[in-house]
């Protein structure tokens, strides 16, 4: 039975997968539109409605349980490089934060965007200013895949100083939404496309945000649905970063700080690790402890200090430590000065 014929028909809630009250304001609603034509129009935009039990729906929408969006609309035709939907969901993760982000959750965003896209992740966000924006355009200056889930029909460009970017997501990657055609956001729609974000990714990331923020929803909305989820930290001084380090100090998201880090936390394990970050290697590091210990007795004075003063405070007899300092001085760290030892002095 189709959906829409199940709703005009009055199919048992239990055939539909839905609550009575949902399927009260859905055939309440259906009285307005005409499917036969909304089809028609997202056919000639280049994409098509998805509904659960296609080929194409995305089965981790399923853990919304009755929150579920009852079908998708997708702008964007499958190819080589663009698989569908369901298939491009099983290796994404969710990029969000603050509108008004700071030059430093631009960044962070743009630069995290583009490290996901390299290593094949799909990046997901909703096409908002500020770190929305920074997150798909970081992918797509790579050429990497992105998607852009809408508080709106995939036909209208909101907010419209993004309308370059999103008919560009519409060309090479995925524009998404549970809205009809034609329907313009609210309030309440921005926050019932945070629960299909959180949702639809193996996890989502927190760059920038307020204490009130949407796209804390969006991360608790990801937690309760036992996704990862995780924050970029920032300075303690800024609003923009109290919202993060609050998920972080309470537990509800762990911190990362490069595409790698969110890899290595979602991805498979031992595929995805994230290489060590390790400080530079000096050559003293690879001294024995007797010997650095005789390395750091030598006086940092042009004089220097004669043996007996360098094995007193180096805690060895003179004659390991006259050993020692011969070892130092091949290796070019001390050299002889009459009696006494002294740093080599670096030009």
């Amino acid at each position: 039975m189709g959906l829409v014929q199940g709703f005009y028909e009055g199919a048992p809630a239990n055939r539909l997968g839905l609550g009575a009250d949902r399927i009260t304001a859905y055939q309440e609603r259906l009285r307005k539109f005409n499917p036969v034509t909304d089809l028609e129009r997202i056919a000639k935009l280049g994409g098509r409605f998805i509904i659960p039990g296609d080929s194409e729906w995305p089965s981790q929408l399923d853990d919304l349980g009755d929150s579920r969006p009852i079908g998708l609309w997708v702008r964007g035709l499958p190819s080589q490089r663009l698989p569908s939907l369901r298939l491009l969901a099983l290796r994404s993760v969710a990029v969000v934060g603050a509108r008004a982000c700071t030059a430093y959750g631009r960044h962070v965003a743009g630069q995290l965007g583009s490290e996901l896209a390299e290593r094949g992740w799909v990046v997901v966000s909703g096409a908002a200013y500020g770190v929305d924006t920074a997150a798909h355009l970081g992918a797509l200056a790579v050429n990497g895949m992105t998607i852009a889930v809408l508080a709106s029909g995939v036909d209208i460009c909101y907010p419209r100083g993004n309308e370059s970017l999103i008919e560009r997501i519409g060309r090479d990657g995925l524009l998404v939404s549970e809205l009809a055609l034609g329907m313009n956001p609210t309030r309440f729609r921005f926050v019932l496309r945070n629960r299909v974000i959180a949702a639809l990714t193996r996890g989502t990331v927190v760059v920038e945000a307020a204490p009130r923020s949407g796209a804390l929803s969006t991360a608790r909305r990801a937690r309760d649905l036992n996704r990862h989820t995780m924050g970029i930290p920032g300075p303690i001084t800024s609003e923009l970063s109290a919202g993060v380090h609050t998920l972080i100090r309470n537990g509800a998201a762990i911190m990362v700080t490069s595409g790698a880090e969110v890899g290595e936390l979602i991805g498979a394990i031992g595929s995805d690790l994230a290489p060590e970050r390790v400080g530079p290697i000096l050559p003293r590091d690879a001294l024995e402890p007797p010997v650095a210990r005789v390395l750091e007795a030598v006086p940092a004075s042009a004089d220097g200090a004669p043996v007996q003063r360098l094995a007193h405070y180096a805690a060895l007899s003179e004659a390991t430590t006259v050993q020692h300092l011969h070892e130092l001085s091949s290796l070019g760290f001390v050299e002889r000065h009459g009696a006494h030892w002294r740093l080599v002095r670096r030009k």
